[in-house]
């Protein structure tokens, strides 16, 4: 059975995505699946080091923390291209290729700008989440807005390029992406101009078609945890028996984006 692929994706910076794509793949794996990882943001690697400090804490403390396994771009020789052949679809291609079979899912973290890497990605999306922060300034990146009405004038740059991956698979004989939406940092207080976002994000949705789930809001706790490359499913494995109330609020954001995601087989459990 071909795994299925998870691609987070988003051509903005600072949308939490990383923290998203991090708390969903270890969701998975906790609930038992096995999980291949790649980072495609080669110069950041905030997914990958994400990674990279949970083994080492977990080594260090001694504390067998379920993990995904990172797998890392392999290097391809430029003679072995074929004439028009781009190296980046390659080194993807390949990479992918060695983790089907081996996994259930594969999760693709892309980085905050538009390169080829995550182009071809968002083509091999089975699910793609695109997390956003809850403003117009993020919101400019799906659609262009009328800044009096604020009504949707058309899509942007970033959902033409998924409508160009839904081509693509199309073409192929794949099935059509699932994408979702996840609103990040969405204020507490029901102002004026979260509902003016809601209702742009809604009407968006229907013309280009995404749907729309909650992510998580701004918490001290997501920062903290990232050093030590732990999520707040972990927090009981570090001996933090009782949670506060905001990360009891905290943990069901986590359950209801991994719910929301209506990924195969998995039922959410945690």
């Amino acid at each position: 059975m071909a795994a299925h692929i998870i691609v987070f994706g988003n051509e903005k910076g600072g949308s939490g995505k990383s923290t998203n794509c991090m708390h969903v793949t270890t969701a998975l794996v906790r609930m038992g699946f096995t999980v291949g990882a790649l980072d495609l943001d080669l110069r950041q690697r905030s997914f990958s080091r994400y990674c990279e400090n949970r083994i080492r804490h977990s080594d260090k403390m001694d504390l067998n923390l379920p993990t995904a396994e990172v797998v890392e771009l392999p290097e391809i020789a430029q003679s072995s291209l074929a004439a028009g052949e781009n190296i980046y679809d390659r080194r993807l291609s390949e990479a992918v290729a060695g983790m089907e079979g081996r996994f259930d899912f594969i999760v693709i973290d892309c980085p905050g700008s538009h390169t080829r890497l995550s182009q071809v990605a968002h083509s091999l999306a089975d699910t793609l989440v695109t997390p956003l922060n809850d403003s117009f300034i993020d919101f400019d990146l799906l659609a262009n807005v009328d800044p009096e009405t604020h009504k949707v004038l058309g899509p942007s740059v970033y959902s033409e390029m998924v409508w160009q991956a839904r081509q693509l698979r199309a073409q192929a004989g794949l099935n059509p992406i699932d994408w979702i939406v996840v609103r990040n940092r969405v204020g507490t207080q029901r102002m004026h101009n979260k509902k003016k976002i809601t209702d742009a994000v809604d009407s968006l949705a229907k013309r280009v078609g995404f749907r729309v789930a909650p992510g998580f809001s701004e918490r001290v706790i997501f920062r903290e945890l990232f050093p030590r490359g732990l999520t707040l499913l972990d927090l009981a494995d570090i001996g933090i028996k009782n949670l506060n109330i905001s990360n009891v609020a905290a943990r069901q954001e986590v359950r209801d984006l991994v719910k929301a995601l209506n990924l195969p087989g998995v039922d959410v459990n945690f």
